[in-house]
């Protein structure tokens, strides 16, 4: 599906244009936050995020940004790899992620010493857990990684003719399982549910080592979320050319 035709650098663009950064986790929220930046997170709940995003108008955005990390799919990557995607693979269609706003932000992190992979994301409704889940999901899509919500923003921008692209952070690698809690240990708010990780251990459905593998991950892939963020600035660095 050819998503985005045409640039999003025009001469028009108003500066105070917002770029809308779409995220899943209230850490990611916070990093992405800041100037010529609005943040639509559902807590790692596709439907709900869906219904966010349904409920919001267009006016006065000038690009949709997945931003956030992901879970590894291509066994080349480890956690803290960054990619920029090419595209979306969803159940039923593919999304392109937009050509120009790809580059930019490619070129801004490559300037910063960012070795980011373009390729592939895959866009799932519920979490892949199991190494051979995350398997299956490669062979059928072809995707570096997968998360939970660059399909509903991309369609979200589909929608409503806004250039779309991705920018994620591979957390837990393809050889790696996750505990099942992982897909209920969330708030609402993307906050995570410390009682039910207490819960999990208590009833022996994920060990301290499992804690301790998955802290170390999401260290590394949200430290490389912090610096590209840094490297890209307001406006995620979507600003016109004019006006950059």
């Amino acid at each position: 599906m050819r998503a985005y035709p045409g640039s999003f650098v025009t001469r028009e663009q108003d500066e105070g244009a917002l770029v809308l950064a779409v995220v899943g986790l209230s850490k990611e929220e916070r990093l992405a936050s800041g100037q010529g930046i609005a943040v639509a997170g559902a807590g790692g709940n596709p439907l709900r995020l869906r219904t966010m995003l349904d409920g919001r108008a267009p006016a006065g955005l000038r690009a949709v940004v997945s931003f956030g990390i992901a879970g590894g799919l291509d066994p080349g990557l480890k956690p803290g790899d960054v990619i920029v995607a090419s595209g979306i693979a969803a159940r039923s269609c593919r999304y392109d992620t937009d050509p120009a706003v790809t580059a930019r932000l490619r070129e801004t992190l490559g300037r910063s010493g960012f070795r980011a992979a373009h390729a592939e994301l895959a866009g799932v409704d519920e979490a892949v857990l199991s190494v051979a889940g995350k398997a299956a999901l490669r062979n059928s899509t072809g995707a570096a990684a997968v998360d939970m919500e660059s399909h509903v923003a991309a369609a979200f921008a589909l929608r409503h003719g806004l250039p779309f692209a991705a920018v994620r952070a591979v957390c837990d690698p393809a050889d790696r399982a996750l505990p099942a809690f992982v897909a209920t240990a969330l708030k609402p708010n993307g906050d995570p549910d410390i009682l039910a990780v207490l819960a999990a251990v208590i009833g022996r459905r994920a060990s301290i080592g499992d804690l301790v593998r998955l802290a170390r991950d999401s260290s590394a892939a949200f430290g490389t979320l912090t610096r590209c963020r840094r490297s890209l600035g307001h406006h995620l660095g979507l600003l016109s050319a004019e006006s950059a």
